[in-house]
């Protein structure tokens, strides 16, 4: 342990600084958007995008080979963007397809970015996406994940009344008023924008796990969504901090650590839970 916290106190380690930096920024976006995403049991929905993604980065990746340069990030954010909006409608106006259409975005999506990185010249490791590398971020990274804290955070602050009615009962935020429609097109429009952020850091893998584990470990304590978000930066920002100790000390993955670590958690309380019932 010494040695991780003298490594983290060394100038010539700043990308283990810029590491902690990152997991405890996107522990905020995690609790918070992880936290909607559970009460709502959009799970999968997130998922399709994170996994939509890859389509758009295989794309960017394609065209900037053969014809002019297009940021990986510009394409991700283009197919997340249009996955959320498809499944949004679908789940407004044909409930019973949802599954199906969030499950065909997902592998195309998938299988899109196969094949366009598949006709890339010098072919393009989808796993370096899937996996990402935590250690690899910038300062200019940090500061635009920054950014998209505090307006995730100002949001579901000056809103919050407005999320907990259209997260827990849709016909009762209809009759007093509440946009339920709007909030969910701007929840998974934000939800979109903050996984092509962290999946270019963190990997697709590692934010699916990261937007449902802690929110669910926070599920078994808290009694009201604010309590919710809170318990769930915490749980995330635990599991962030303990995943990057573990992986730098047995020189490991350090994003599957860290989703081994959250879900051990989860299925611990899942047990326990379970347990206490019976």
């Amino acid at each position: 342990m010494q040695e991780f916290f003298d490594a983290l106190i060394n100038v010539n380690f700043p990308f283990l600084r810029n590491a902690l930096l990152a997991g405890l920024l996107s522990s905020a976006l995690f609790g918070i958007l992880g936290s909607v995403v559970t009460v709502r049991r959009i799970g999968s929905l997130a998922g399709a995008v994170s996994h939509a993604v890859l389509g758009g980065i295989g794309l960017a990746l394609f065209i900037s080979s053969r014809f002019f340069p297009v940021p990986p990030i510009a394409g991700a954010l283009v197919f997340a963007l249009l996955s959320a909006l498809v499944i949004a409608l679908v789940s407004l106006k044909a409930k019973q397809r949802e599954d199906t259409v969030i499950n065909a975005i997902w592998v195309i999506g998938m299988s899109l970015g196969l094949i366009f990185m598949a006709k890339t010249p010098g072919y393009a490791d989808p796993t370096t996406w899937l996996f990402g590398n935590i250690l690899l971020i910038s300062n200019v990274d940090l500061i635009l994940m920054a950014i998209l804290v505090f307006l995730t955070a100002a949001l579901a602050l000056r809103f919050y009344a407005q999320i907990e009615a259209s997260s827990f009962d849709e016909e009762f935020a209809r009759t007093r008023g509440v946009p339920v429609q709007g909030i969910f097109f701007i929840l998974l429009g934000i939800t979109a924008v903050a996984i092509v952020l962290l999946q270019t850091f963190i990997g697709i893998v590692m934010v699916i796990a990261m937007l449902t584990l802690p929110a669910g470990c926070a599920g078994v304590f808290s009694r009201s969504l604010g309590s919710m978000m809170l318990s769930s930066c915490l749980f995330s920002a635990l599991f962030s901090v303990s995943g990057l100790v573990t992986g730098w000390f047995f020189d490991l993955p350090i994003g599957a650590m860290t989703v081994i670590i959250a879900g051990v958690v989860f299925l611990g309380f899942s047990v326990f839970r379970a347990v206490k019932k019976t």
